[in-house]
This record gives structure tokens, C-alpha cells and sequence, in this order.
């Protein structure tokens, strides 16, 4: 059965997803909505998307599209997905599915009401670079601490220190590195181990309110994950898992390319697994999948997971001062 896509967003994320889905023989682009006719003519046209919308009420009403793929900012990302959502459209949504755990529980009902799909568009947990880690971690022994760090320096913030201050950096779009950056260290880790017993955080706020930078340390019974992440740094330190009979070394947090296992006899054995250079086919094939077979969550990630990596970074954002307009709404 095909898969009919709308998408909300023409931007360079979006097309990675279209490259990627277009993989998938079940998948077909058949809607664009964008905020202007001739932008979204222009993005339809590029990729054969037969209808193209302005109004999201309107799109969300039609009969030509199955699913919807959301990629605007993440301020906007629980009110559209709940619209489409109470639409009985499938919503594939980009992280962060929402600004606060009360928007993801929001989202989550309606999921739940309407009995159709919703999954968070994290790709990291998908990947089969991650489903080797998943399978391997009991060969270092029991965890006793877990290291994940991203920290991607951006070229917005070149354009913020000039004085052009772009969505990237602005907290009416509930934006920042913890919601764009830190979410692909927390994600993974609670996929792994759960949700942490106590969270512990510190951030470097810029002028507009949002962090630039920050860390965390997710606390549980007997071992911690310590988090770095940043949007005005960059970082080549590999990310790791560390056990007490070896550790698992994985090369970048958000799309691991290379996976080793260092063990503490001194072996090395690489566990690294063939992966589709469009990351975000694995993503596009888990949302696929779940429709076909009637599921309204996936089990990887979760309603749970969405849920538990949100009440993280709220309480970090509770500990560094980081408020959003939407936390008043």
C-alpha cells in the first residue's frame, strides 16, 4: 500500500527526508504546504508533489495525503500535529515533537483518541549503527557510565554575533542547542537506559535567552550519563559507553558511522554496521512500516521515550533559567 506524504517545512531538512523516503517503494510525496504559493509551487514542482497548500486547516482536511511529515519550528510542532492528528492523518514529526512535556501529552491523547500514527523523527535510535550498540552493550559488562556528545558549531551564530539574530536563536520558536543539539544525546541515552533518577544542568545563555551551550549529567541508581553538547563550539571527541569489562566507542552521537568495542584485555573488535548514506531512511521506513501494520506508536521510539526525554530537558531548561513563550500557553 502507498504511503501518501504531505510536508509542512521546505527546507533542507525536508529534502534530506524526501531524498531518503524516496527509497521506500511505498512511499509518495503528494502534498507541500508552505506559507507562499510560489515557494511551494517551486518546492512541489522539484519534487512532483501534485498539490500544494497555504492553509494548514485545509490541508489537514483533504483526502489526498495519508501522512504528514512536520518540520517547522518546534514551537509549532504540537498545535499541527495535534490538527492533523484530529484529522486522521499519520504524523511523522521532527524533534523536538514539542516545547514541553504538557504539548507532548497533549500530542500523545490525541494520537491515542484518533487511533493513528505518531512517532518523533529522531533518526539516531533507528539506525542499524545503534541497533549494534543495542545488541553488544552486555559485552562490556555492567554500565557504569555513558558519554554523549554533540556540539556542532552553527553558521547562524555567525550571523547572531553580527547582530542578525535567525530562528536558530530565537525562544518564541522554542529553539536553542538544548531542543536542536542536546535532544540527539538524550534521546539515545534514554532509549538505552530509561529515564534517569535526578538531572543535573548547566547552560551558557546568549542574549536572546536561548542556550548556546550547555551540559548535563542524568543521574541513575548505580551508574551516570554526562552530556555535552553545543551550537557555538565544535567538538571531535568520540561518544562512549563504558563498562567494566570494556567500553563502546561510537564516533558521532546523532549518525554513528563507526562503532568499535575497546575491551579491557586490550582487544579491539569493530561492530560497525553497513548504513545507508540518507540516515534518515531508516526513520521514514519505521513510520512506513507502523502504518502499514495498523500501530499507532512505534516501540523504539516510544510515547514513553518522547515523554521521558522531554521532562529532561525541561527540568534543564527549570535549572538554567531557559523559559519559552509556549511554557506560558
Amino acid at each position: 500500500m502507498t504511503v501518501r506524504f504531505g510536508i509542512i517545512g521546505t527546507n533542507w531538512i525536508t529534502e534530506a527526508f524526501i531524498s531518503a523516503a524516496q527509497q521506500i517503494e511505498e512511499f509518495s510525496l503528494t502534498a507541500v504546504y508552505s506559507r507562499t504559493i510560489e515557494k511551494g509551487e517551486s518546492f512541489a514542482e522539484k519534487y512532483g508533489a501534485e498539490h500544494v497548500f497555504t492553509d494548514l486547516q485545509t490541508m489537514a482536511e483533504s483526502d489526498c495525503l495519508d501522512a504528514v511529515y512536520i518540520a517547522s519550528p518546534n514551537s509549532l510542532h504540537a498545535e499541527q500535529s495535534i490538527l492533523f492528528l484530529n484529522n486522521q492523518k499519520h504524523v511523522l514529526c521532527e524533534k523536538a515533537m514539542a516545547s514541553n512535556v504538557k504539548e507532548v501529552k497533549k500530542v500523545i491523547a490525541a494520537a491515542k483518541e484518533n487511533q493513528v500514527l505518531f512517532m518523533e523523527a529522531l533518526k539516531t535510535t533507528l539506525l542499524p549503527n545503534f541497533q549494534t550498540i543495542q545488541n553488544n552493550i552486555h559485552r562490556v559488562g555492567k554500565v557504569r557510565r555513558a558519554f554523549a556528545s554533540y556540539c556542532q558549531y552553527s553558521s547562524r551564530y555567525d550571523a547572531y554575533k553580527e547582530g542578525n539574530v535567525l530562528n536558530a536563536f530565537k525562544p518564541e520558536f522554542s529553539n536553542g542547542a538544548l531542543m536542536d543539539i542536546g535532544v540527539y544525546c538524550i534521546y539515545p541515552m534514554v532509549v538505552l537506559f530509561g529515564k534517569p533518577t535526578a538531572v543535573t544542568a548547566s547552560s551558557y545563555l546568549l542574549e536572546t535567552g536561548v542556550d548556546g551551550e550547555g551540559s548535563i549529567i542524568m543521574s541513575y541508581n548505580d551508574m551516570d550519563v554526562v552530556i555535552m553538547y553545543s551550537k557555538i563550539t565544535n567538538s571531535h571527541v568520540p561518544s562512549e559507553i563504558q563498562g567494566e569489562d570494556g567500553n563502546i566507542l561510537l564516533d558521532q552521537m546523532n549518525t554513528p558511522q563507526k562503532v568499535e568495542i575497546h575491551y579491557r584485555s586490550g582487544q579491539k573488535e569493530d561492530i560497525t554496521q553497513p548504513q545507508k548514506a540518507e540516515a534518515m531512511y531508516y526513520e521514514a521506513k519505521e513510520f512506513i512500516d507502523l502504518i502499514q501494520t495498523g500501530q499507532i506508536e512505534s516501540s523504539v521510539n516510544s510515547f514513553d521515550v518522547s515523554l521521558a526525554v522531554m521532562g529532561v530537558m525541561e527540568e534543564v531548561r527549570k535549572q538554567t533559567g531557559i523559559v519559552f513563550p509556549a511554557d506560558a500557553q
